[in-house]
């Protein structure tokens, strides 16, 4: 059991032995004194105890977790607890106002004001306050239904046995009949604590949500780096919690990876705005304005599995025309590559319009995990000779380095780190350094694949 749910069971506990201890003694001094006032408060007090016996119960069966017949777990038994103490609550309502017409009509008041009813009144009073306000902090903290209706209970409690102990001093005084009306008192609490209660209780059977914290949510999800829209957000209670869904919209552009940690943060603002909400978010793909050809193109292909590169866009009378190498297994037949380009062509018609011109360059991917092993000192030397020669020549690429060789089924595959300028642009670099992989790879047939990585030349 959480130190929630045990802080919860403890107050109901308490509030029963209280409850039970006032119905009693206002029961024991209505009979010894005849007041209705003090009887109707009895009968406000056992009902009360009942009350309070369904808030234990229904405490207990709150905490339990969610089963295979409750997905949503068990926070509703306190709200239907509530719903049964407000229907007790109306009906002693009802039988304290007929009685106390009936009395004022028959003038049947006949009332002895004793020092026990006195004493039992007071000793309520007392117990009241001290119940209603550690109930109220109880709930206040745990956000428990069923708690707070407890301490409403009280809170009238009070209030009605200040009322009835005016009556019996009238009475006492020589007004035989203000213990009838000391009686309306009584019933007019009562029943704005039902309807206090019966109000909440309804709302939180009917799924009604929590005021604002619709609000608070979308607002806090709307702060979140990513987000484009909040497409919609539903809330219910359940017991003390809130529980709901919510949609945000994000650009369908986005990796998964990127859109993963957009839902993490989403749901990191939902608990810092509401911290008993328990929230299930989906998230849809929204084209936003300012999306460009290019992340268009790339989408094209992501959705399709497929990489492509060096996507070149170009606007020719009016016209766009898109060209693209798509990488393919190398050991896949031709024609269910050219069948695959196809369908990457289409689906970028499909993306930026039907006039669009695509071309595809199909390439080989290797897709292979090649095993092997580094390769002889010699062959090593050779290489990085060839490589610091095609450097030179090029006048661009300087200081090789970092030169390793791997023998491989498929060939030599060749790694090598180099110094450029560092204000060089990508592009005019990717050319200094795929024209010295080109002359090595020109001069030794042995050699499948060079890579060669590019590093700013220190000032």
């Amino acid at each position: 059991m959480s130190d929630v749910h045990a802080r919860k069971e403890t107050a109901a506990l308490a509030s029963i032995a209280a409850s039970a201890a006032i119905a009693i003694g206002k029961l024991v001094a209505g009979l010894l004194s005849g007041s209705l006032a003090l009887l109707s408060e009895a009968g406000h007090a056992t009902v009360d105890t009942g009350a309070t016996i369904l808030t234990w119960l229904a405490v207990r069966a709150s905490g339990k977790p969610a089963d295979e017949e409750h997905h949503y777990g068990h926070g509703k038994y306190e709200s239907l607890a509530a719903l049964v103490e407000t229907g007790l609550l109306f009906a002693l309502t009802a039988f304290v106002v007929i009685e106390a017409v009936r009395r004022l009509a028959t003038h049947d008041a006949n009332v002895e004001p004793k020092a026990i009813a006195f004493i039992v009144l007071i000793a309520s009073i007392v117990i009241d306050l001290v119940r209603w306000r550690s109930l109220s902090k109880v709930a206040r903290e745990t956000k428990s239904d069923a708690l707070a209706a407890d301490a409403l209970h009280f809170s009238s409690d009070l209030v009605a046995s200040t009322l009835v102990l005016a009556g019996l001093a009238g009475t006492w005084l020589g007004y035989p009949q203000a213990d009838a009306f000391a009686a309306f008192g009584v019933a007019a609490f009562v029943a704005i604590a039902g309807y206090r209660l019966g109000r909440r209780t309804v709302d939180s059977l009917l799924d009604r949500a929590p005021e604002g914290a619709a609000t608070r949510i979308r607002a806090a999800v709307m702060t979140v780096p990513g987000v484009a829209s909040v497409d919609f957000v539903k809330l219910r209670p359940a017991g003390a919690q809130v529980l709901g869904e919510i949609g945000v919209g994000v650009a369908r552009t986005l990796p998964m990876e990127r859109v993963a940690a957009i839902a993490e943060n989403v749901a990191r603002a939902i608990k810092d705005a509401e911290p008993d909400a328990d929230i299930t978010l989906t998230t849809a793909p929204l084209t936003l304005d300012n999306e460009t050809a290019l992340e268009r193109v790339l989408l094209a292909a992501a959705r399709q599995r497929r990489a492509v590169h060096h996507v070149t866009l170009q606007e020719i009378d009016g016209r766009r025309s898109v060209s693209l190498d798509l990488e393919l297994d190398a050991s896949m037949p031709h024609v269910a590559a050219h069948d695959a380009a196809t369908r990457l062509e289409a689906a970028v018609r499909d993306e930026l319009g039907p006039d669009t011109e695509v071309e595809t360059h199909i390439e080989p991917l290797e897709t292979r995990e090649l095993a092997g092993q580094d390769a002889p000192g010699v062959v090593v030397a050779s290489i990085e000779a060839d490589l610091k020669a095609a450097a030179a020549a090029g006048d661009v690429v300087r200081e090789v380095h970092n030169v390793r060789v791997r023998e491989t089924v498929a060939g030599l595959v060749v790694n090598y780190h180099c110094r450029v300028n560092p204000a060089l642009t990508v592009s005019a670099v990717h050319d200094a350094v795929d024209d010295v992989d080109r002359r090595v790879k020109l001069g030794r047939s042995d050699i499948c694949r060079v890579v060669g990585h590019a590093e700013p030349l220190a000032h």
